[in-house]
């Protein structure tokens, strides 16, 4: 299943998430054939707010392990996080269902 994850940074954290940004990139390392894209998101300066994934999991119980470990949720930067069902439909500009 695949699941769209928008998770907002709390204030003043962008310090704390450099901090703890390789952590981060380590825990999706470990998920990395499930990742379908992932990155930043960024304020009006180009600076760091947030981060958009989408993942395909094997199911929920897997999402939440995955949250159970995430660095940035772990850390306090991730300070909102929304987690939707997500249906693609197009991959690298082609068709996948």
């Amino acid at each position: 299943m695949q699941y769209m994850i928008r998770a907002l940074d709390g204030k003043n954290m962008l310090e704390k998430r450099l901090e703890v940004r390789q952590a981060h990139l380590d825990n999706l390392s470990s998920i990395r054939g499930t990742i379908l894209c992932a990155g930043g998101l960024l304020d009006d300066n180009r600076k760091m707010k947030g981060s958009s994934l989408v993942i395909d999991f094997a199911d929920a119980d897997a999402l939440k392990e995955y949250l159970d470990s995430e660095p940035y949720i772990k850390a306090g930067v991730w300070q909102d996080v929304e987690v939707y069902p997500f249906n693609m439909v197009i991959l690298n500009g082609e068709k996948v269902k």
